[in-house]
């Protein structure tokens, strides 16, 4: 027993060790390609910088407006989370703590949010949009993006809340207090941890996002990093370098974001696990 106690330890560090190479070799590959030229990127791939050029991150800065996308995906992502995760903590609240009988059934249409893709209604999303005057503008891409993040939002709202009991809200309205200010005094402090995982979960999901903005706009103006990187792989696709300095520029600010806030996801999804 002890035997196949070792022998699978040492295939589990293997893996994981084998996962994490996979992982981290590309990224850091990507990395020390941004401060190689284009002709140096092409002779020696592999190779690491001879020395560090830093005229790639200018050019692609100015050239690309990456300023102007990196903007715009900085006011979608923050003012379509917030949103969200308000709209999810009030109706988790309202299906875990009110009792009537359609509360299942709009659970239910909620969990079947979570089998609808993008990709599956981006055409007629497309022309309801146009019909209703909305597409090409800030307010077409803030909405699709609220209605996509929501299901799975309810989805871990309703569970953690359904686990905070229910005497606190009896008692709270035994002494006077109305729903909204049980929501916002009582609820809202006890749910803090998945709240805290809900907003980096969601502003992760959003600040990656690619295909709604590439089809809902055409302006350049309003248009998101994600869509704005990958114009490097038309006009300037002949150079690598300012490819990878667009791709570090849009992929290290998230991997900081994810390094800071780690813990406050681990313990979010480990707080709604053991409420349920």
């Amino acid at each position: 027993m002890k035997r196949y106690s070792t022998v699978g330890k040492v295939l589990s560090y293997l893996l994981m060790i084998s996962f994490t190479v996979l992982t981290v070799v590309p990224l850091v590959w990507m990395i020390l390609s941004a401060f190689k030229p284009h002709a140096e990127i092409v002779r020696h791939p592999l190779m690491p910088p001879l020395s560090w050029y830093f005229d790639n991150f200018v050019l692609a800065w100015t050239q690309g407006h990456l300023g102007i996308y990196f903007l715009n995906s900085i006011f979608y992502s923050v003012v379509a989370t917030v949103v969200t995760v308000l709209l999810a903590l009030s109706g988790g609240y309202a299906l875990s703590k009110f009792f009537y009988r359609s509360g299942k059934f709009i659970y239910m249409l909620y969990t079947l949010g979570l089998l609808i893709t993008v990709h599956s209604v981006i055409v007629p999303l497309f022309i309801m949009e146009t019909r209703l005057g909305i597409s090409n503008t800030r307010l077409g891409v803030v909405l699709p993006y609220i209605a996509f993040g929501l299901p799975f939002q309810v989805f871990l709202s309703t569970t953690y809340i359904k686990g905070i009991p229910d005497s606190i809200q009896e008692s709270a309205i035994i002494d006077g207090a109305n729903y909204f200010q049980i929501f916002w005094r009582i609820i809202i402090p006890v749910a803090t941890p998945i709240i805290s995982t809900m907003f980096i979960y969601t502003f992760l999901g959003n600040w990656n996002e690619f295909i709604l903005v590439l089809t809902l706009t055409s302006e350049l103006s309003i248009r998101s990093l994600p869509v704005g990187i990958n114009s490097f792989a038309g006009g300037m696709s002949r150079d690598y370098g300012l490819q990878f300095a667009a791709l570090v520029i849009g992929t290290v600010p998230m991997i900081i974001f994810y390094l800071i806030f780690r813990d406050k996801i681990a313990q979010g999804f480990a707080a709604g696990a053991t409420k349920e």
